[in-house]
Order: C-alpha cells, then structure tokens, then sequence
C-alpha cells in the first residue's frame, strides 16, 4: 500500500516563487531570512531528504 503523498505549502508559495524569479531582488533576501527560521520549510526540507533517500535505496 503506497504512502499518501504529504503536501507542502513551500511547493506553491508566492514568495517562494516570486524570490526565484529575481534571486537578487529583496523579495529573494527575505525569503532566505525566512527559510532560517520557519519550521514548515524545515520540514519540507526534511521531507525532501527522505524522498531522495528512498529514492536511492
């Protein structure tokens, strides 16, 4: 039986993708200030790993 997959607002947020489109831009600068501190980007990060993991066993 497959694992439901989770869901994470990181993978859609505005701000995210709004940083990546200028990375130099001060919406860029606040998103990495943001990600040293969120708690839902540490778990997506997280979540990412053990994917990757999987993935190569």
């Amino acid at each position: 039986m497959a694992e439901e997959e989770k869901k994470f607002p990181c993978e859609t947020c505005g701000m995210r993708l709004r940083a990546e489109k200028n990375p130099k831009g001060f919406m860029a600068r606040l998103w990495r200030w943001h990600t040293t501190w969120c708690p839902g980007w540490k778990a997506y990060q997280r979540h990412l790993a053990e994917q990757q993991q999987q993935q190569s066993s």
